[in-house]
């Protein structure tokens, strides 16, 4: 089980952590990103866009695919600031690592990513860390975003329902991007959850106050869970999300943000997200929701299990 250097998609130097039950590979010439995330018998559930694979030092900025560390807001030059280079990593454990962009003039945040494979199950628990070492503070929020493979359905759960007029004030923020269509039939719009499928369709986005924890994907026989926090008080990116997710006729995206503060000159800022992966899950019956909430319900307590 300890880490190993290993080649991927083109790219010599990758880190592999696994165990009997799952395989996470993350790039070192490049990113990082966590390119590949799969169960031992299964396949990578993470998009990975082939023509990407392998290359370093290209000009501009480049997806990959995988899963990555961004900073929200979302920028239209900084965001997308290239990554291209080989990056430092730590190897902290046999199954956890850290990986971290340098501070650049454009940008003066280190971005450290650990990752630690849990010794008995998929479970793998991904902190993404910012410290700003300019000379200013930067307002910023940490954001994790998992690109996953096509073809797939995404399941977002809603809090019960209150009363009326019991419950005078709003409870449940949603927030809309301009190009989000509220009548695209991969949406349902349900009285317990929210689905979102994967399809051969333009781009569309949905951003959440997610105090419900978890949001899972489902794609052919995989079962992907990504657990997140929403912390009561704090100020949250996007009219305050903690959770967005968005796709496009390519992929689909799982995101987790954290707070959003003004990074003084030498603090840091982070947030903890974890994931679960599970094979052999058979199709959600996403058109009845007490159905899904019966089917999703072992999942979810496999996943919350005790450490």
């Amino acid at each position: 089980m300890a880490v190993a250097n290993v080649p991927f998609g083109g790219w010599p130097n990758n880190l592999r952590l696994s165990n009997e039950h799952a395989e996470l590979i993350i790039t070192l010439n490049v990113g990082p990103r966590v390119i590949s995330y799969r169960t031992s018998e299964g396949s990578n559930v993470f998009k990975n866009f082939d023509e990407q694979l392998g290359g370093t030092g290209e000009p501009e900025w480049k997806s990959r695919g995988g899963h990555r560390f961004w900073l929200a807001p979302e920028d239209p030059v900084l965001s997308y600031l290239p990554d291209n280079t080989p990056v430092e990593h730590r190897v902290l454990s046999d199954l956890a690592v850290e990986v971290e962009n340098a501070p650049n003039e454009q940008l003066p945040i280190r971005k450290i990513t650990k990752a630690t494979l849990d010794t008995a199950s998929t479970r793998v628990t991904v902190t993404h860390r910012a410290e700003n070492h300019g000379d200013a503070p930067l307002h910023v929020a940490t954001w994790g975003l998992s690109v996953m493979q096509p073809e797939g359905v995404e399941i977002i759960p809603l809090p019960p329902l209150g009363e009326h007029p019991r419950d005078l004030l709003p409870t449940r923020p949603m927030v809309l991007w301009a190009f989000t269509d509220m009548s695209d039939p991969r949406w349902r719009w349900g009285r317990r959850f929210i689905t979102l499928h994967q399809r051969n369709a333009g781009p569309t986005k949905l951003g959440l106050a997610h105090r419900e924890r978890w949001i899972a994907y489902h794609r052919a026989d995989s079962l992907f869970v990504k657990t997140i926090d929403y912390h009561e008080g704090a100020v949250y990116p996007d009219f305050g999300c903690n959770f967005e997710t968005f796709t496009n006729e390519e992929m689909l995206e799982v995101e987790a943000l954290g707070p959003l503060v003004e990074l003084a000159p030498g603090d840091a800022t982070e947030h903890t997200e974890h994931w679960d992966l599970f094979g052999g899950v058979a199709p959600p019956p996403v058109d009845d929701e007490d159905a899904l909430a019966t089917w999703i319900a072992p999942w979810l307590r496999s996943a919350r299990r005790p450490g």
